[in-house]
């Protein structure tokens, strides 16, 4: 998976994913999280998907590390389960 960073400040990023699922499931953990906006659009079904994060109160940064985190603790939690 490849990911590009666009621009990047301290409350706002845009990244170019070229995993639409990925960008799909870290927006959802990250809207749960309640960060003020995260979003991804795609021109068209070849090109990569353009993601859009903005937060009021933490880093960006933060913001990702947190959602992926929680991502690989669900995942961890789905596995343990699927071994019962």
């Amino acid at each position: 998976m490849e990911v590009q960073i666009i621009s990047q400040s301290a409350n706002e990023c845009e990244l170019r994913v070229d995993n639409l699922t990925v960008a799909e499931v870290l927006r959802v953990y990250l809207n749960e999280q309640g960060i003020k906006f995260a979003a991804w659009r795609r021109d068209h079904l070849t090109k990569p998907v353009i993601f859009r994060i903005e937060s009021s109160g933490k880093t960006v940064k933060k913001a990702i590390s947190e959602a992926v985190n929680a991502i690989s603790k669900d995942l961890d939690n789905l596995v343990k389960g699927l071994g019962k």
